[in-house]
């Protein structure tokens, strides 16, 4: 699943400015020279709290849509599906 914007006022679909706050728990590996990374990484909540579109600058006309991923369940697979050649 996953969640596009769309600016009712311009019909902007690709930009917007985003402030969201996120809540992680992280494992972070330390070398012996105090150098770190993240190995892993968790997200506990992640709330989007204000979305602004980039090209007209406006935020209180921004529609938000959900979009589902399918699963193909032809016997064939992907390809089945677009009758591509094997």
């Amino acid at each position: 699943m996953s969640v596009r914007y769309r600016c009712a006022a311009c019909g902007n679909r690709t930009r917007f400015d985003v402030v969201s706050s996120r809540r992680t728990r992280a494992f972070w590996h330390f070398t012996l020279g105090g150098e770190h990374s993240v190995d892993e990484e968790e997200v506990l909540a992640d709330e989007v709290e204000s979305v602004t579109c980039r090209w007209c600058g406006k935020s209180g006309s921004i529609e938000v849509t959900v979009e589902t991923a399918t699963v193909d369940r032809s016997p064939q697979g992907p390809r089945a599906a677009t009758n591509a050649p094997v």
